[in-house]
């Protein structure tokens, strides 16, 4: 199967981006992790699939599988690559668009100066919803790693996420903590594991181990419940700059019930064929 394909990344989080409108994409979890090998294939942190939208409303449906091969529901970073990239293949021409994903309907936009912001919708606390076993919906949860307490925050940005707070991000045991967090038993779909270190009342820094990937160089979802958890907590105040270290996202949240909303950059790397 020769299959074309675009790299594409979002801060340094990078996507093989495939047109599944124009073309048929059947593709095996094999042929997945292959696309996603460094070594053997393009390499990404993720792959993201345009398609035909289900839903009369939306405009495309976007499909996002992890480099293990597992499909997810969201992912911030690829859904400002996404709208770059239906843009820059002339899917559309509409600077505002409405995309159906498996957590519900996302509407990215490109802004005059380039950048994309993504409204993610509003974030969800509920426990069950998240999901994470034995939680309180309280904005600081107990969690037990390798004998040690941990004072997370447990939300959901139409993924899960486990965010804690740290005094210096270029310590924080991201690889030492951030698988064992990512399997955790209490969340049974997995979870993504947050690290923030906040700098000032408008800004963090932000380490992100993702579930399916590990460590990636910036996290959109990941961003987005880091300022929820900091404002939650009293810490910052939106918009909120985060740092990774891939580069900068803004985030803008008014509270709860209301969207989130991701603004950063979308950049096309290059473009090819695979033979699978």
């Amino acid at each position: 199967m020769l299959l074309k394909f675009t790299k594409m990344h979002g801060a340094g989080n990078d996507f093989v981006m495939l047109d599944g409108v124009r073309q048929n994409i059947q593709l095996s979890s094999e042929q997945l992790r292959l696309l996603a090998d460094r070594h053997f294939g393009v390499g990404c942190d993720q792959i993201l699939i345009v398609e035909k939208a289900v839903n009369k409303e939306a405009d495309f449906r976007y499909l996002i599988f992890n480099a293990d091969g597992g499909e997810v529901e969201q992912c911030g970073n690829g859904a400002r690559c996404f709208m770059r990239f239906v843009h820059d293949q002339k899917l559309t021409t509409k600077r505002e668009i409405l995309v159906e994903t498996h957590s519900g309907l996302i509407r990215p936009r490109l802004e005059q100066d380039g950048r994309i912001t993504v409204n993610m919708g509003p974030p969800v606390f509920e426990p069950a919803l998240v999901p994470f076993e034995g939680g309180s919906g309280a904005v600081n949860e107990p969690l037990v790693v390798a004998g040690e307490t941990l004072d997370i925050s447990a939300l959901s940005m139409g993924n899960p996420h486990a965010v804690q707070l740290v005094a210096d991000i270029e310590r924080a045991p991201v690889e030492k903590l951030g698988p064992l967090i990512e399997h955790h038993p209490r969340f049974p779909r997995r979870v993504n594991a947050g690290f923030m270190q906040v700098m000032d009342r408008h800004s963090l820094r932000l380490r992100v181990y993702e579930r399916g990937t590990g460590e990636t160089l910036s996290c959109g979802t990941g961003a987005c419940a880091a300022t929820v958890t900091g404002i939650r907590r009293g810490l910052l105040d939106s918009p909120v700059n985060v740092a990774t270290r891939g580069g900068m996202l803004t985030v803008t949240w008014d509270g709860d019930g209301q969207p989130v909303l991701m603004t950063g950059p979308a950049i096309s790397v290059f473009a090819g064929e695979i033979n699978l």
